[in-house]
């Protein structure tokens, strides 16, 4: 593929926030909350995550596309003119800041000074953001465009403040209604209470030219697969939806007309525990990879380092023993992830590994690196191959 990516960056709002000071940021739990974020909290990995919110008045300090718009101009730190010649920008996110207009329109928006260019968004959920990076790799290798900026960028925290809860259980008071709770409302159940000490925010973008940039490393993209498992399996990620026994989902509006959005604490994300734990590892690798093996020719030598998203340090093993199970072991010193650190971005998360890896002086030419991009919300899942050049 005649695409490069000759520059990454990330955006991390605010401070590192470590688990001791989830409270200041999401609100205080009550004691059923406390016991599910305890568990969560105990095999996920994650010491340090990041919020784009003040945890003295509960305001956010960024906008979704605001967020996206700055990893946007960090690709090229004190340019004016990188917006001026922007050909193509793509925007992938599971938390836009808005149904309509779509993502895309409001980060251009944001681009102070950027003349018109084609714009993308990708809806979804962790994959959004490898969906815009493809866009905008075939949009070079095909010569549509001479370059174009992808994103993938995350405002989880909106999700997951106590007060939103509370106001999907249709409480205005949110330590009142968690104090006295004697059973849990769908906004408080374990299928929401889960995510919420998951999630957090951030944002990345990569600028991908036709020729690589020169006197520095570029990232060649060799390919970029994705694979929907969709039409066998049921939703196992959601929002504004509820979930029925036979597994579909209703969406918002059929509730919104008979006022059962609070009764339903529908806006909250939810996850299907249980569905995630018995078909990720089988559906994203062990049906997944073994084309992608045959297609390219791949041979786990090959990869010099393998970047997995995953949502907790719960899934590391499960994905080193799926990857065995299909005759394609990857020595665990290839890994590569800022999960502890970082937090999990959603649709950010593979451009923040990226930039770190990209930015750590540890690349060389010729290096290998796959990437693994799992999305639960019906199962699919994206690999990326790149090369260091």
């Amino acid at each position: 593929m005649n695409a490069f990516i000759t520059a990454v960056s990330s955006v991390l709002p605010g401070e590192p926030v470590d688990n001791r000071a989830l409270d200041d940021y999401l609100g205080a739990v009550s004691n059923i909350s406390a016991k599910t974020r305890q568990i969560i909290l105990g095999n996920n990995g994650i010491k340090t995550r990041y919020y784009a919110m003040d945890p003295q008045t509960g305001r956010i300090t960024y906008t979704n596309a605001q967020l996206a718009a700055e990893a946007v101009r960090r690709l090229r730190p004190g340019d004016d003119q990188l917006a001026l010649w922007l050909e193509c920008l793509c925007c992938g996110t599971s938390s836009p800041d808005q149904l309509m207009p779509g993502h895309g329109s409001m980060v251009h928006g944001e681009l102070a000074g950027a003349g018109p260019c084609e714009v993308i968004s990708t809806a979804g959920i962790c994959l959004s953001g490898i969906t815009a990076m493809k866009f905008g790799a075939l949009s070079v290798a095909q010569g549509m465009t001479a370059n174009a900026v992808t994103t993938g960028s995350e405002l989880a925290c909106t999700f997951l403040r106590g007060d939103f809860f509370a106001a999907m259980s249709g409480s205005s008071k949110n330590k009142e209604f968690e104090k006295n709770q004697t059973k849990r409302h769908p906004a408080f159940s374990f299928e929401a209470d889960f995510l919420r000490w998951m999630l957090s925010d951030g944002a990345g973008a990569v600028l991908i030219e036709d020729k690589p940039a020169a006197g520095r490393p570029s990232l060649r993209i060799d390919w970029i697969e994705i694979i929907s498992h969709a039409h066998q399996l049921e939703a196992c990620m959601y929002a504004g939806a509820v979930k029925q026994k036979d597994g579909s989902l209703t969406g918002w509006r059929e509730y919104a007309r008979n006022g059962g959005l609070e009764k339903q604490g529908i806006m909250t994300i939810k996850q299907d525990a249980r569905l995630l734990n018995r078909e990720i590892i089988r559906a994203t690798i062990g049906e997944s990879l073994p084309r992608l093996v045959v297609k390219h020719s791949l041979k786990p030598s090959g990869v010099d380092w393998f970047l997995p998203h995953y949502s907790s340090e719960y899934f590391k093993e499960p994905v080193m023993n799926g990857l065995a199970e299909i005759g394609f072991p990857i020595p665990e010193d290839r890994w590569f992830s800022n999960l502890s650190s970082k937090g999990n971005t959603g649709s950010a998360s593979f451009y923040i590994m990226l930039e770190e890896l990209f930015s750590s002086g540890r690349l060389k030419k010729g290096d290998r690196i796959l990437g693994m991009i799992p999305e639960s919300g019906r199962f699919a899942v994206g690999w990326v191959s790149l090369t260091v050049v």
